[in-house]
C-alpha cells in the first residue's frame, strides 16, 4: 500500500494544504488537498473518494473535481460519505446553489459523482480496499476507520477528540503498519480543542497510551498552521516514542 500525503493541514496558508491523503493513486482520503496537488490525469485516476465527516476542510475539493471531470470519465467518482454527511453534500453543497449538482451533471444515468452513503458503525468496501468505520468524537458526525488491502492496514482517526472506540478498533487490527492521528491545538488551548473536537499534546498523550502499538509509527496531521511552532515545542517536549509529523509531500510504502 503506497501512502502519499498531499494535505496534512488544520487551515490553509502558503505551504499548508488541508487532509488529503492518496492511496495507491486511486483512492483519496478526505479531499482537503485533491484539486490543487494533482495534475489532470492523476485525478482522472482517482476512483474512490472516502471522507472522515463533512467539514469544509476535508470536503471541498469534491464540488471542484466533479466540475474539472465532467465529460472525461465513463463511470463516476464514488464519493463515500456516513449518512449525515451524505446529507449535508447532496443539502449543502450539490444544491445547485452553492454548486451545481454533479450528482446529475451531465445526464443523471451517467453522472460525474456518485455519493454513496456508508452506515458509521459498519464495515463497506471502496475500490479494492475494506474500510471499518468507527464513530469518533467531534460536533458533527465523525468517523476514524481502518483502512486494509488485505495485506497490510492503516488506521486514520479523522478529526476527533478523547475517544474511546477507535483505539479499541486499532488494537483489534493484526496487519496494522501506521497510525495516522489528528492534533490540532496546543495545550494553552485546551478547551477550545475540548468544545471543537480536537486533541492537544496532552490529551494525545493520554489517547496513544490506549493503543498496543507495538512499534506501529504514529503519523500526526491536522496542525493548526498558526499554533505549529508551539506544537512541535509541546511535542519534543513529551518525547513521545516512533510519533512524528507528517509534512505535505510524504510518500510510504507499507
Amino acid at each position: 500500500m503506497k501512502l502519499r500525503v498531499l494535505g496534512c493541514s488544520g487551515g490553509e496558508l502558503p505551504g499548508h494544504r488541508t487532509t488529503c491523503f492518496l492511496v495507491d493513486g486511486r483512492l483519496a482520503i478526505d479531499a482537503g488537498a485533491l484539486t490543487a496537488s494533482l495534475p489532470l490525469d492523476e485525478l482522472l485516476a482517482v476512483d474512490d473518494i472516502v471522507l472522515t465527516h463533512s467539514h469544509f476542510d476535508h470536503v471541498k475539493d469534491v464540488p471542484l473535481l466533479s466540475d474539472l471531470l465532467v465529460g472525461r470519465r465513463k463511470k463516476p467518482v464514488r464519493v463515500h460519505a456516513s449518512t449525515a454527511c451524505a446529507r449535508t453534500l447532496r443539502e449543502s453543497v450539490f444544491n445547485d446553489e452553492l454548486w451545481p449538482d454533479f450528482t446529475r451533471i451531465p445526464d443523471p444515468r451517467g453522472p460525474v459523482i456518485e455519493i454513496v452513503p456508508f452506515d458509521p458503525a459498519r464495515p463497506f468496501r471502496a475500490g479494492k480496499y475494506r474500510v471499518s468505520p468507527v464513530p469518533v468524537a467531534h460536533p458533527v458526525e465523525s468517523v476514524g476507520f481502518v483502512l486494509s488491502d488485505g495485506k497490510v492496514s492503516i488506521g486514520v482517526s479523522g478529526d476527533t477528540g478523547p475517544t474511546a472506540r477507535f483505539w479499541r478498533r486499532v488494537n483489534e487490527e493484526k496487519r496494522l503498519r501506521a497510525l495516522l492521528v489528528e492534533l490540532s491545538f496546543p495545550n494553552a488551548l485546551q478547551g477550545l480543542a475540548d468544545v471543537s473536537g480536537h486533541l492537544t499534546p496532552r490529551t494525545l498523550e493520554g489517547e496513544l497510551a490506549k493503543v498496543d502499538r507495538d512499534g506501529v509509527p504514529v503519523l500526526l496531521y491536522h496542525l493548526k498552521p498558526a499554533h505549529v511552532a508551539e506544537l512541535r515545542r509541546e511535542l519534543a517536549v513529551l518525547g513521545l516514542p516512533r510519533v512524528r509529523i507528517l509534512k505535505r509531500g510524504d510518500e510510504f510504502t507499507f
